[in-house]
């Protein structure tokens, strides 16, 4: 394994202990070489076992968290933020139940009939975080639903604005919105500017597509969000920001889980999936990655909703098998 000479000591022995059965699963899968039979194994137990079972502990039997309804709202304890979590820890639908029942409630409940996940129930009140963060977290959990498809062709669409006609257009059938209010990932809430966070969650899910569903709609749309991504040095994050805004410092805080709020280290875990892993505009933004690990070859946890969130991910600027778990997925992707 010749990216393990990135690191200062080998982590895999802690990856993979058994007392985190969800960080083990997702290590087997993702770091090493092991057999199938094996991963889906561990995925079996991870399932068994908490954070995953705790976070489904808290779920009302009718599928949603905290209260009814679209599940954005009291963050983040609530159903989006719920869903979010389950998808970053491992959880799968084959695996219980429950989580065919959280599915389906989300879909009924937070994306509307023209394709757009809510915070509010109407189309006005979607995002570029909140539509890319449920495509992805619904994918990843193995939901298969027709209205998923729907989900990402309008996701898809905004990119580059195909067939989505201007805000003021209020008749059009299709139009953009106050806050989701143009192409090229533009966000009310960023000045109207392209907004990064929301570039990074909209490319995570589409490359989550197999390659059967990678039209050629949505292969410019991912050629967009690199592009964007590209156009600075991913390592300074200097990406448009809201007038009499500075660069936020969360992008240098590596944290789990990650909800709408990016860090570095999530740009590269989407262009390493897009294929971007050996591209030399990453070298800066690999290198800060490198840098922050301990002699132990581990990261620290330097962003937390201990407290907010349901489950607990570890303890603010100490050793994290989650973030170590992500960091190490980026420099395997980067050999």
């Amino acid at each position: 394994m010749g990216w393990l000479d990135r690191l200062h000591g080998n982590p895999l022995n802690w990856l993979l202990e058994p007392s985190a059965p969800a960080v083990r699963a997702l290590a087997l899968r993702d770091l090493t070489e092991a057999p199938l039979p094996e991963v889906l194994a561990a995925r079996r137990e991870a399932n068994q076992s908490a954070p995953i079972t705790f976070i489904l502990s808290k779920m009302d039997p009718e599928g949603y968290w905290d209260q009814p309804g679209p599940g954005y709202s009291h963050k983040y304890h609530s159903t989006v933020w719920s869903i979010l979590s389950l998808a970053q820890v491992g959880a799968h639908i084959d695996e219980d139940e429950r989580i065919q029942t959280a599915c389906r409630y989300l879909l009924e409940h937070t994306l509307t009939r023209s394709g757009q996940f809510t915070a509010s129930g109407a189309p006005s009140y979607t995002f570029d975080c909140l539509q890319g963060n449920l495509c992805w977290a619904l994918t990843e959990l193995g939901c298969c639903d027709e209205r998923l498809d729907q989900a990402f062709d309008w996701m898809t669409r905004t990119v580059n604005g195909v067939g989505i006609a201007p805000v003021h257009e209020k008749n059009a059938s299709a139009h953009f919105y106050a806050i989701k209010c143009g192409p090229g990932f533009a966000c009310g809430i960023n000045g109207s500017l392209a907004c990064a966070w929301g570039a990074v969650k909209v490319l995570r899910a589409l490359a989550a597509l197999p390659a059967e569903k990678r039209t050629p709609l949505v292969q410019d749309a991912i050629q967009t969000g690199v592009d964007f991504l590209f156009s600075v040095d991913p390592a300074t994050a200097d990406y448009p920001t809201a007038p009499g805004h500075a660069i936020s410092r969360n992008w240098w805080r590596f944290g789990f889980p990650v909800y709408y709020i990016s860090d570095i280290l999530q740009v590269l875990e989407t262009l390493c999936l897009l294929g971007y892993a050996s591209d030399p505009r990453l070298r800066n933004a690999l290198e800060l990655v490198e840098s922050k690990q301990d002699e132990q070859g581990r990261w620290n946890l330097e962003y937390s909703y201990s407290g907010k969130a349901w489950g607990n991910f570890g303890t603010i600027h100490r050793p994290n098998k989650w973030v170590t778990l992500r960091a190490l997925r980026v420099l395997k992707a980067a050999g």
